[in-house]
C-alpha cells in the first residue's frame, strides 16, 4: 500500500491529478477527521446498528456476500442524498463508485489515443450527470450509473479514434513527385514516350529488379553476353536523362528528389559491368604472373604501330578511355 501511494505521489508531481483522482482526494478528505460522513446502519439490512462511515460502507459493499438488495437500498438513498444536498453528497457518490469508474476509464485508457486527463474527465462526468437521471425504483443502480460512465468515455473515444491524424508542418508523408514511382511504372512510361523499346525495359527489369544474371537473360534472348551489357548500358544512360529531364530542380519542398537526382548523376557513369583483364606474361618465356600495374607495361609497347588499330587511323575517344564493354585485345 506504502508503495502504491508512493507512485501516485511521483505521478502527481509531474502531471496534473486527473478529475478521478481529485475525487478519491475529496472523498478522502470527507471521511477523515473526528466526524467522517456516515450512513445510519440501522436503516438497512446487513449492516451494523450504529453509524457507518461512507469509506467502510464502501467496503463491505464490495464484498461478495453482501445482499445485492441492500446494495441497491444504499445507493437509493445516497442518489437521493445527491440530490436534495447537492455537493457533498454528490461527491460521496463519486467516492463510493470510485471501484466501478476506476474500471471503465482503465479499459478506455488502454485504447484512447489522446489525454488520460480528458478521457477520466468524460468517465466522471457521464457518472454524475447520470445521479440526476437514474432511475433509484429499478434494481442496479450502480450498474446503470456504471454503464452511464461507460457510454460518455466510449463517445470520446470513437471521437479520438475517428479523428483525422494530426499533420506537422514540416513533417508529413505524401506520394513523391514525379517521375519518382514504382520502378515498373517508372520503366512503362519511358517505353510510352519512347525513350526504350520494350525489350530495354525488359533487360533492365530483369536484371535490375528481378536479379537476373545478365548471361542467363542474354542466353534466354539468344544474344551474346557483351551485347546484352552494351543494351543495357546505353539503355540506362537514356532513362537516367529522361528522369533527370523530368524531375523538379531547385524545389526546397522536394529534398528526396533532388536527392536521388544527384545519385542518379553519379551513379550514370557507372551502369554496366566492369571487367579486368588478367596480366599475364608468357609461362614458356619463364615469365610469372605479375600484378596488373607492373603488367600493364609489359603488354604495350612505348612504340607500336599505330596501323594495327583501326587501319592507322586515330584512336577513338570511347576506346582511349578503356571502356570495360571493348573486350581485351587477344
Amino acid at each position: 500500500m506504502a508503495v502504491r501511494h508512493e507512485t501516485h505521489r511521483a505521478r502527481s508531481v509531474d502531471q496534473s491529478p486527473s478529475p478521478l483522482d481529485t475525487a478519491r482526494e475529496c472523498f478522502t478528505l470527507l471521511v477523515a477527521g473526528p466526524q467522517p460522513l456516515s450512513l445510519d446502519g440501522r436503516s438497512f439490512s446487513g449492516l451494523p446498528n450504529r453509524s457507518i462511515p461512507l469509506d467502510e460502507l464502501r467496503d463491505r459493499m464490495l464484498r461478495r456476500s453482501y445482499p445485492r438488495s441492500a446494495r441497491d437500498a444504499v445507493w437509493a438513498h445516497l442518489v437521493r442524498q445527491s440530490r436534495e444536498h447537492g455537493a457533498t453528497w454528490t461527491l460521496a457518490c463519486a467516492g463510493m463508485a470510485l471501484p466501478a469508474l476506476a474500471g471503465v476509464a482503465r479499459w478506455l485508457t488502454s485504447r484512447f489515443p489522446g489525454e488520460v486527463f480528458d478521457l477520466h474527465a468524460e468517465v466522471l462526468g457521464g457518472f454524475l450527470g447520470a445521479l440526476a437521471t437514474v432511475d433509484v425504483d429499478r434494481p442496479g443502480v450502480l450498474v446503470r450509473l456504471r454503464w452511464a460512465a461507460y457510454r460518455a468515455g466510449f463517445a470520446a473515444l470513437s471521437e479520438a479514434l475517428d479523428a483525422p491524424t494530426p499533420i506537422g508542418r514540416d513533417f508529413r508523408s505524401a506520394p513523391p513527385r514525379q517521375p519518382w514511382g514504382h520502378p515498373d511504372l517508372v520503366l512503362a512510361r519511358a517505353v510510352r514516350q519512347a525513350v526504350l523499346t520494350r525489350t530495354e525495359a525488359d533487360l533492365i527489369g530483369a536484371t535490375r529488379l528481378d536479379e537476373t544474371p545478365i548471361t542467363d537473360w542474354a542466353d534466354h534472348h539468344e544474344t551474346s553476353h557483351d551485347a546484352a551489357y552494351k543494351a543495357r548500358q546505353r539503355a540506362e544512360r537514356r532513362l537516367v536523362a529522361f528522369l533527370r529531364e523530368q524531375a523538379p530542380t531547385n524545389n526546397p519542398d522536394d529534398p528526396v528528389a533532388s536527392y536521388i537526382t544527384d545519385e542518379d548523376a553519379v551513379a550514370a557513369p557507372r551502369l554496366g559491368r566492369k571487367r579486368r583483364s588478367p596480366s599475364v606474361i608468357n609461362a614458356r618465356h619463364g615469365g610469372r604472373t605479375q600484378p596488373d600495374r607492373e603488367s600493364a607495361t609489359a603488354v604495350s609497347k612505348p612504340g607500336a604501330n599505330p596501323r594495327l588499330l583501326r587501319c592507322g587511323g586515330p584512336t577513338p575517344a570511347h576506346l582511349s578511355a578503356g571502356s570495360p564493354e571493348v573486350p581485351p585485345c587477344a
